[in-house]
């Protein structure tokens, strides 16, 4: 029982210690470089578009991400 509750406050005490260690406080002069196309998490939404469009065509299903048609892909 006692190796349960000290496996228990070693886990939480590392969760607590994983979230904490990314928090910063951004400058304003720092903000620029977080606004750059390359750190998006689509940097080209064209090609994202694009392979959203492939895997619904093959996928076959209707819905999701606003597309509609079968799955031929000549929707």
């Amino acid at each position: 029982m006692n190796t349960l509750k000290f496996t228990q406050k070693i886990f939480w005490v590392t969760v607590v210690a994983c979230s904490t260690v990314a928090c910063t406080e951004v400058l304003p002069r720092q903000r620029g470089n977080l606004a750059l196309p390359q750190m998006a998490l689509n940097p080209d939404p064209l090609e994202f578009g694009l392979r959203q469009h492939t895997a619904f065509s093959k996928e076959a299903a209707f819905g999701g991400y606003g597309g509609g048609g079968g799955g031929c892909g000549c929707n």
